[in-house]
């Protein structure tokens, strides 16, 4: 009897030591929301531009009009596929060799699609 007696308070005592699993859930909700809403609001959109230039940078070709993040407009002159560099002219006989990924856009694709 005595035997019974110090399991079953040994398991209450364990049992009110735990929190339940409704209050578990109830402390993580909060967490798994802002994660969530992180997710939606930060990360999603920003994978899609990150995809979005990258596709940009490997469609540009010769005659295209860019602007690099430096503020440099120029005009593709030398895009070789699978090169990281390419040759832009900013002045008359004036060619510099940027990187595509400083690239920040595409001026002639987006006028192509103003004009129509």
């Amino acid at each position: 009897m005595e035997l019974s007696l110090s399991s079953s308070s040994a398991l209450l005592s364990l049992a009110q030591a735990q929190p339940g699993g409704g209050a578990l859930f109830a402390q993580l909700l909060p967490l798994i929301l802002i994660f969530v809403v992180f997710w939606f609001l930060l990360i999603r959109p920003q994978m899609k531009r990150a995809k979005e230039h990258a596709f940009m940078t490997t469609s540009l070709r010769r005659g295209d009009k860019v602007v690099t993040g430096g503020g440099l407009y120029g005009k593709v002159v030398r895009a070789v596929e699978g090169e990281d560099t390419i040759d832009v002219e900013i002045a008359p006989d004036v060619q510099v060799k940027v990187a595509r990924t400083t690239i920040a856009a595409n001026i002639s694709a987006s006028s192509d699609s103003q004009s129509e």
